[in-house]
């Protein structure tokens, strides 16, 4: 039975932990590695598979699903996390999966906001009231307090031109 590389990513953790994981495994072999990297698994935590829209199920004798090479699992006590943008005078929130990434945040609220697509292309979300651009790719839980599941940004632009 192969195994496929998958990394596990939490609060607990500095940075995600690659893992090896056989292809047919069952919930109870993802939380035996879950555990051997130093995440405490509880009744409230959820481990949700790349930016699935629901947590994976957690019971131990079922089969694991979604993962593939290469997959990043979540292991959190956020459900949704709640992102507020504001831009300008306007502020919009939207509840997001943990493993959402920043770029779907950005995208949703350059939607919002009705930012053309040249707009767009110029503006970043900048994390509220510091100068942290977070990458496109980082996942929204990771940008979490740890203690709330939500995440505050200003969607600013990229350079400002002065003249």
């Amino acid at each position: 039975m192969p195994n496929q590389t998958i990394f596990i990513r939490s609060h607990a953790l500095q940075s995600a932990v690659e893992v090896e994981i056989a292809e047919a495994a069952f919930v109870s072999d993802l939380l035996a590695l879950i555990a051997n990297a130093g995440v405490e698994v509880d009744d409230e935590t959820v481990i949700f598979v790349d930016e699935a829209e629901l947590p994976h199920d957690m019971t131990p004798t079922g089969s694991v699903v979604g993962i593939k090479q290469g997959s990043h699992v979540h292991v959190t006590k956020c459900k949704k996390i709640e992102v507020t943008v504001n831009y300008l005078a306007e502020t919009e929130t939207h509840k997001f999966t943990p493993g959402a990434r920043v770029r779907r945040a950005k995208a949703w609220a350059t939607e919002k906001f009705k930012l053309s697509a040249h707009d767009a292309a110029e503006h970043v979300l900048q994390m509220c009231g510091t100068t942290r651009r977070p990458a496109s790719d980082t996942p929204l839980n990771e940008l979490t307090d740890r203690e709330t599941c939500a995440v505050c940004f200003d969607l600013v632009p990229e350079k400002r031109v002065e003249g």
